[in-house]
């Protein structure tokens, strides 16, 4: 089965306008206090998979093995981004970009080894923010943000913690205490647990949402499915027979996530906040060739910054406010996620720093008159970097450079740098002018694992 085409510009206008009139209703019932307890500012959730694969999401053009009804409905109540970007082609910058809503090489973190280091302390985080605006902040799952413990979460605004701090992945059975790097921690201090690493990341999530709805709160819940290592409960593995028994395994995997997105959702409803929380749902980035993901018509897996390296699942739900089953086609970036969610609950940036991400609300309801990005940038601080420009894209591998009209050409199948030199000249002088506004990375001194 494939997805339905996306919405040409008349219909996901239509969809806006009618819910924008569904928003009034909305606003009417917030107004006589029914949800938290009588505040009417949203709940947030940031939910994050890892290393899943652009068609493994059956909202999207998918092998029909592939279903996730969970996710599925988040599109389906919300606008499904088809050009939905990371912001690096590995996970822990990725992560210090969404928490911060700054490109991650403003301040020195290009690599996942970064996160060995950990996000300066001179960021701020979105919990930062929100904490100060009264929000109850949890992070349940994969921290890879900074592992001492001047960087551990609780330090970085968040009020609860449950999950890991280090590196990659972890495994999800063995959640005995190890050592700081790869225990599974509440809050400050590791502790023995025992199940399987994706159901406990949602107890916990439920947990949390079932304590705090009678007043804001923001749920971060960066899940370590799918990353390797492939394992995943036997009756789940046995629901697939592709063929590929790994690739088995990584279906169960994201099975079994869905279902925990399934979970988050009846809990929302449950406490009666459904129709007041705010939810973004994407992946670290793309989809990792070890793990088995399948990135269908994108070229390249993770590390990489092809379209299969940096593209990703990318869906935005929020009931009343934001039109249903929309998709929309505008280049989007996850450091985007902070600037809306403080513009959704009417907060304000801090004043002292640049932030490259922007509110994407407008450009989800079809009102924005212009591109949110004049351009979007990738850089691993080695020998691959990429620039997007409306439909062009130019991508830097080896020294070698790859030009693409990445809406005609999707795969990235064509490299037309030889027939449009000027628009290879342009763009590396994009480049090359956001790069002078980039930090040097983080000093190796300051590595001390």
């Amino acid at each position: 089965m494939r997805t339905k085409e996306p919405l040409n510009r008349r219909e996901f206008l239509s969809a806006a306008v009618a819910s924008a009139a569904g928003a009034s209703l909305v606003g009417a019932a917030w107004g006589q206090g029914r949800n938290n307890g009588g505040n009417q500012n949203p709940n947030i959730v940031v939910i994050v998979s890892d290393d899943q694969g652009y068609a493994d999401a059956s909202c999207y053009d998918h092998p029909k093995q592939v279903s996730t009804p969970n996710t599925d409905r988040l599109a389906r109540e919300g606008v499904r981004l088809t050009d939905g970007y990371a912001s690096a082609w590995v996970c822990a910058p990725t992560r210090a970009g969404l928490v911060t809503g700054r490109y991650q090489q403003r301040f020195g973190f290009y690599t996942a080894g970064d996160s060995r280091i950990g996000l300066p302390l001179s960021e701020t985080t979105v919990a930062d923010v929100l904490k100060k605006e009264g929000y109850a902040t949890g992070v349940i799952g994969k921290w890879h943000l900074g592992i001492e413990p001047e960087y551990h979460p609780l330090r970085r605004g968040f009020d609860e913690f449950y999950g890991f701090l280090g590196h990659g992945g972890h495994d999800y059975f063995d959640l005995s205490i190890t050592d700081a790097y790869t225990s599974i921690y509440r809050n400050e201090k590791p502790v023995s647990d025992t199940g399987y690493l994706t159901d406990n990341l949602t107890r916990e999530a439920v947990s949390f949402i079932e304590r705090h709805h009678e007043r804001p709160f923001f749920l971060y819940l960066p899940y370590s499915a799918v990353h390797w290592p492939l394992q995943a409960p036997e009756e789940d593995i046995k629901r697939f027979n592709t063929g590929d028994a790994e690739r088995d395994i990584y279906l169960a995997m994201l099975a079994r996530m869905d279902e925990g997105i399934g979970q988050v959702l009846a809990a929302l409803r449950r406490t009666e906040v459904d129709d007041n929380t705010l939810i973004f749902f994407f992946s670290d980035n793309g989809g990792a060739k070890k793990n088995h993901a399948n990135n269908g018509v994108l070229r390249d897996y993770k590390q990489s910054a092809y379209e299969g390296g940096i593209r990703v699942p990318f869906i935005v739900r929020w009931p009343g406010r934001l039109p249903e089953a929309a998709v929309c086609s505008e280049p989007i970036i996850c450091l985007d996620i902070m600037p809306t969610i403080i513009s959704a609950v009417g907060a304000e940036l801090p004043g002292d720093r640049v932030y490259d991400g922007k509110d994407m609300l407008p450009v989800l309801r079809g009102e924005a008159k212009q591109p949110l990005h004049e351009a979007l940038f990738w850089d691993g601080g080695a020998d691959q970097w990429a620039v997007r420009a409306g439909k062009w894209k130019l991508v830097y591998r080896g020294g070698s450079p790859g030009l693409y009209d990445i809406e005609a050409d999707i795969g990235e199948t064509d490299n037309a740098a030889e027939r449009n030199p000027q628009i290879v000249d342009r763009l590396k002088r994009t480049y090359a002018a956001w790069k002078k506004q980039m930090a040097p990375r983080i000093p190796r001194s300051r590595d001390r694992r």
